[in-house]
């Protein structure tokens, strides 16, 4: 009961997924984040179903775009669109997390937001789907899930207030730590295994980026900066996965 308590608890802070409902305990959080990858299996298993359906180019390729944000519910985007109000403010740090805690949507905000949803729509449109690709991208976004679960056990958090506190302070750090390390090792051997080596290379490149912004220009993360990290890990590795196929990898 309570390995599914988990797992509800992961899918209804981080998914628009239809789980019970469950008060947050002690021991239901525990280990939330290592069932958070669970939600890139399903997102990846959507997005091959819309690859396998006989669907026009557009209208695929708009699937791709499109299921991430339906099952997120848009929450990665939300910290991706404060995060880039916050890095467009050049104030001091203390000014960057106040404009994290603003619930107005900036002009910058605004114009990464679009920018995004420009170039991942591209990059969809570009993707020739196999099962090869499938299986590699649902790997993929169970990858990024683990790599941002592994930071809010490891990383130093900017502040003492907020969901990474939040789950960060709840969870077994030590057991989550080792899961979701486990996890990275296998997906990221796996990977290469299938050919998308460089979409490894994409998201530990992206990995080594958050680390260094958050440290920089925050003093650690926060659930935004969390959610920054997986939309730009995942247009990335879209990125690789398009140049791979183009350049006959995959």
């Amino acid at each position: 009961m309570i390995v599914l308590q988990t797992v509800a608890v992961a899918f209804a802070m981080f998914s628009a997924v239809p789980v019970p409902q469950f008060n947050w305990t002690e021991k239901n959080m525990r280990y939330a984040m290592c069932a958070f990858p669970l939600i890139g299996v399903v997102i990846g298993g959507l997005w091959c179903l819309c690859g396998a359906l006989p669907l026009p180019m557009p209208a695929k390729a708009a699937g791709f775009c499109l299921i991430p944000v339906w099952v997120t519910g848009g929450i990665h985007l939300d910290g991706y669109a404060d995060t880039c109000d916050a890095l467009s403010s050049y104030g001091d740090r203390e000014k960057k997390l106040e404009i994290l805690k603003d619930p107005h949507c900036g002009a910058f905000a605004v114009i990464r937001l679009c920018s995004y949803f420009a170039a991942y729509l591209a990059l969809c449109a570009c993707v020739q789907f196999t099962l090869q690709a499938g299986l590699l991208w649902m790997m993929a976004l169970v990858l990024e899930r683990a790599l941002s679960g592994l930071a809010v056990a490891s990383f130093p958090m900017a502040k003492n207030t907020g969901l990474a506190h939040t789950f960060a302070t709840a969870a077994d750090k030590t057991v989550v730590r080792r899961v979701l390390a486990a996890l990275a090792a296998v997906l990221c051997m796996g990977m290469a295994a299938l050919g998308g080596w460089a979409l490894v290379l994409a998201a530990l490149a992206v990995l080594w980026r958050y680390h260094a912004v958050s440290r920089k220009q925050f003093g650690g993360i926060t659930g935004d900066l969390a959610g920054w990290f997986l939309q730009k890990a995942e247009l990335w590795m879209l990125a690789a996965l398009c140049a791979c196929q183009w350049g006959g990898l995959l």
